[in-house]
């Protein structure tokens, strides 16, 4: 399995363990993630939840070849799960970004409450390159953060950020060494331990109340376009140059 899992201190840990692939995230490993999370929302013994990589490399988002095999179907798809569980998870997410955080490995930090990167970090949403559409409600929660202008940036030209680019634009709470990085997020996710639990979780409902219906209806919108993306000419050929190592051509395409 290339999601570990384990619950030390009061933190249950989600750590994506693929280096061989850059940690991309296949259908199995979106399930797997989507169950620990449940697992840790239901967990009297669980104060908070910790996400991480491996060192020099978050993730680098969907692996392709599996993604192309086995497509997004819908709610009731592993990714969507995932997506669901880590928006509704009433504890509090942490995360430890450490290295390159690509597509979903950016977005889903979205839905953390307290994120730490490296300052090896790098982030892209370069869903527009492979002819695809933003995903898990950045397309709403971007521009808010950013305004249009530096959103449009991010998402409609997929240009990177580096990870004090992250803390500017709110997305992220501190960089720190790389060595260290990991270490300080399970620190932090560890104080929860000495806090009221009921406290925190209605804190952090609170915190969300506003914004969840129109999260939620996002996600659903996003997912709906994103899988007619997926079978477009535009998307088939962004692929086909991936897989062919070269530059895709978009010229033929109005």
């Amino acid at each position: 399995m290339s999601i570990k899992t384990a619950i030390l201190n009061g933190v249950a840990t989600i750590e994506i363990a693929r280096p061989e692939k850059k940690n991309a995230i296949t259908v199995d490993m979106y399930a797997a993630m989507a169950a620990a999370l449940r697992h840790a929302n239901s967990d009297a013994n669980v104060r908070a939840v910790l996400i991480t990589g491996q060192p020099g490399i978050f993730t680098s988002g969907n692996d392709l070849e599996d993604f192309l095999q086995r497509p997004k179907q819908g709610q009731d798809s592993p990714g969507f799960q995932f997506m669901n569980s880590l928006f509704t998870c009433e504890k509090p997410v942490v995360a430890a970004v450490t290295g390159a955080a690509i597509g979903i490995g950016t977005t889903m930090l979205l839905h953390c409450d307290l994120v730490y990167v490296s300052d090896e970090a790098r982030f892209a949403m370069p869903f527009t390159s492979l002819g695809l559409v933003p995903e898990f409600a950045s397309s709403l929660i971007l521009p808010q953060l950013l305004g249009h202008a530096k959103a449009a940036e991010k998402l409609l030209l997929g240009d990177p950020f580096s990870p004090q680019d992250a803390v500017d634009f709110g997305l992220a709470n501190a960089v720190l060494p790389a060595s260290e990085v990991v270490n300080h997020a399970r620190r932090i996710a560890e104080r929860f331990n000495t806090l009221p639990p009921g406290a925190v979780r209605e804190s952090k409902k609170l915190m969300r109340r506003s914004s969840s219906a129109s999260v939620l209806e996002t996600i659903a919108v996003e997912g709906a376009v994103f899988q007619e993306r997926l079978t477009s000419p535009e998307a088939r050929e962004a692929f086909t140059a991936f897989f062919e190592k070269r530059k895709p051509d978009f010229k033929q395409f109005s």
